[in-house]
């Protein structure tokens, strides 16, 4: 029998205290506000809403009159070509209504909701520059919700690699990693995806007014941003488990991105050679000494060689150049002498970046070493292999739960480097591991499918550090989830369109950058111009070099109709105007290593969204497609046939980079964009070192 009910003061095995140990007696009369300490205040609504009060300063709150929740859902799930359906065909919701009574005050507080067996136990303290939150539910919830006040005054920036914004209020979808889709348009949810389908997501948003909220769970994760109500936002966590949320102080958004760091860590800052420019090559020994030569008889100085095919050649499905997923070099076609041949490439003073990514491919050589090893994932039905239709066919994932798959794959990632002579490489995918597979430790399958970046990257890491302590390498990915800044170096945008489209093409690669940046991932990049799709186009792969020219790294990409593609060398034109671009991007080198500096020890973004500078002019916030990079004010045009653009000018003295015409802020402007003249403006000075380029 529970104990009789009592308040104490002290209780130190509150933690694991049974809710049905919380008697139904009345207990203390409600109180208005409780002193979290370290200038922090929770103020309590009788309606069973919380408000966060930090120095004076008003931030998170949930919303009036609707205290949390848990649901009992009936869901179908369908899994195809790294994508899932979610569909909800029964639902029910459970209450827990306020006002809270406080059970404990002190280093924590414990709030208890609710009456009888509606009952849920809240913990509260403070951790750093923090307030965090633990939410105990009765037992038997399929999914637990938050409801978040919204403000008229505050903002949703962020949720890790979005496109459909960056203030992400107004917006309903699920935070939930998977393959992006092509085209991106709603109308095949296993092949095009929509706007919301998304190789990095992260539930976390920075509100402008000052303040961070992370959701701290591997879970699938539900939200609604005042979209079915403007008066309220919903988070709903897929999972029965206490919910747990974390709200970084500020006071400036700047200053909540640092907090986060603390709480996700930071990627390792990139090596000096990598703020150079990245050239795509590929097609074996002779074609790659043809395009080597051309890059420098056209005088552009790159650094890096990415010889993505170097482990072999496949077609694609549909057609396109693809590369083959092993971890092994081609010297039987294209690299016949692939050692010897990085040796040459590096004795010409570039470094060698390859491809890797986690996929078994049963038609090649790992396969039949994994499976008599146990490290591919299991069906739960019939304890085989589990496979799926990959984009080679029928293929399947790493166990990367299993320290024997882990051994296995760093020997062969080991040999790359001290074999083959590779300094790094793209580590691709990571978003397919079935969410009911069996792995070897037997852990949730679930929460690892959205952990599984991290475990992909840190692998690769834990290699280049063993190998490389000094952080001489390079590696740059696409996938991510909470955690995965703590492994990773650099992330580009993902496979866009190689066309002008807004659903996936050129014009989501900023709001992708900027929501990146400020989901705790300063390094950030993109293709040149573009992946899937195509043939691009000649304006469009200048209007990307544009783009490429101002990123914190120029890196280019055949794409996957790599031969009918317009390239960086395809008429004389288009060589000189990314040889400028990239002279550009060069003489740009010593500010990008120092923002690089700043972002590896602060968290700082690279490409920085407007906000962030200019927390106090509203007007900045919701602007998706202009960002900072250091001084430098970029508005790129990502439209086709565009030689003219809107933009706006926050406050200070501005100078429109290609005529040094001095223009004040803040205001909205209109300015000339023809090709080869991008919008630029550099704050407070003239820049005609990079004009004269």
């Amino acid at each position: 029998m529970p104990p009789t009910c009592r308040w104490p003061t002290v209780f130190t095995g509150l933690a694991t205290l049974p809710l049905a140990w919380i008697g139904a007696c009345a207990g203390p009369p409600p109180l208005d506000s409780v002193d979290l300490g370290d200038g922090a205040r929770l103020d309590l609504g009788a309606d069973g809403s919380l408000s966060l009060v930090v120095d004076g300063r008003a931030g998170f709150a949930t919303a009036p009159g609707q205290p949390f929740a848990t649901r009992q859902v009936d869901e179908t799930v369908e899994a195809n070509l790294g994508m899932w359906r979610f569909t909800r065909t029964d639902e029910a919701e459970r209450g827990f209504d306020g006002p809270p009574r406080v059970l404990l005050q002190g280093a924590e507080t414990w709030l208890v909701y609710g009456q009888g067996e509606d009952r849920a136990l809240l913990k509260v303290d403070r951790v750093g520059a923090a307030t965090r939150f633990r939410l105990q539910v009765p037992d038997g919830a399929d999914s637990v919700v938050l409801p978040i006040r919204c403000d008229a005054s505050g903002s949703f920036h962020g949720f890790g690699a979005q496109t459909a914004a960056t203030d992400q209020r107004g917006q309903a979808f699920r935070v939930f990693l998977s393959e992006q889709g092509i085209g991106r348009d709603g109308s095949s949810w296993n092949f095009s995806g929509d706007a919301y389908t998304s190789y990095f997501p992260m539930p976390w948003y920075v509100d402008a007014r000052g303040f961070g909220v992370l959701i701290e769970t591997d879970h699938r994760v539900n939200v609604d941003l005042c979209a079915a109500d403007p008066e309220v936002a919903t988070v709903e966590v897929m999972s029965g488990d206490a919910l747990t949320w974390r709200v970084m102080d500020g006071p400036s958004p700047m200053d909540v991105l640092a907090q986060l760091g603390e709480v996700v860590g930071r990627p390792q800052a990139p090596p000096v050679w990598a703020y150079g420019t990245w050239m795509c090559m590929q097609g074996g020994e002779e074609r790659v000494r043809e395009q080597v030569q051309s890059m420098e008889d056209a005088g552009i100085d790159a650094t890096v060689l990415w010889v993505q095919d170097w482990s072999g050649r496949r077609e694609n499905v549909g057609g396109g150049y693809g590369v083959q997923y092993r971890w092994l070099a081609d010297e039987a076609e294209l690299y016949p002498d692939i050692a010897a041949f990085f040796a040459e490439l590096k004795g010409r003073g570039y470094r060698i970046v390859g491809y890797m990514n986690p996929f078994v491919d049963p038609a090649l050589q790992h396969w039949d070493e994994m499976v008599a090893g146990g490290m591919l994932p299991l069906h739960p039905d019939t304890g085989e292999v589990y496979t799926f239709v990959g984009p080679r066919g029928n293929m399947t994932t790493a166990d990367l739960n299993n320290a024997d798959t882990r051994d296995y794959i760093k020997a062969h990632l080991s040999a790359a480097v001290t074999e083959v002579g590779l300094d790094g490489w793209m580590a691709d995918f990571a978003e397919w591991l079935p969410i009911d597979a069996v792995l070897a430790d037997a852990s949730d399958a679930a929460a690892a499918h959205n952990r599984y970046p991290e475990a992909w990257q840190r692998l690769t890491r834990e290699v280049m550090d063993e190998l490389r302590p000094d952080g001489d390498w390079l590696m740059f990915a696409r996938s991510g989830w909470t955690g995965v800044q703590s492994v990773a170096m650099i992330h580009w945008m993902g496979d866009q369109e190689a066309d002008f489209l807004p659903t996936d093409g050129l014009p989501t690669v900023v709001p992708l950058m900027l929501n990146v940046s400020m989901s705790g991932q300063p390094f950030v990049t993109h293709d040149v111009a573009g992946f899937s799709g195509g043939p691009s186009t000649r304006e469009l792969y200048w209007r990307w070099t544009e783009l490429g020219a101002f990123s914190p790294f120029l890196r280019t990409h055949d794409g996957n109709e790599r031969d009918e593609n317009w390239r960086w060398d395809s008429d004389e034109e288009t060589l000189a105007h990314f040889a400028r671009m990239s002279r550009i991007h060069d003489a740009l080198g010593p500010e990008l290593m120092a923002l690089g500096q700043a972002a590896a020890e602060t968290g700082a973004p690279m490409v920085r969204h407007l906000m962030l500078a200019f927390p106090d002019d509203p007007e900045t916030w919701g602007i998706s497609d202009q960002y900072l990079l250091g001084d430098l004010l970029v508005a790129p045009i990502v439209d086709e046939g565009v030689v003219e653009r809107d933009l706006y000018l926050p406050a200070g003295e501005w100078f429109y980079l290609w005529s040094g015409e001095a223009h004040s802020g803040p205001a909205w402007i209109s300015v000339p964009a023809p090709l080869g003249s991008p919008p630029v403006f550099s704050l407070g000075r003239d820049r005609p070192e990079l004009r004269a380029l």
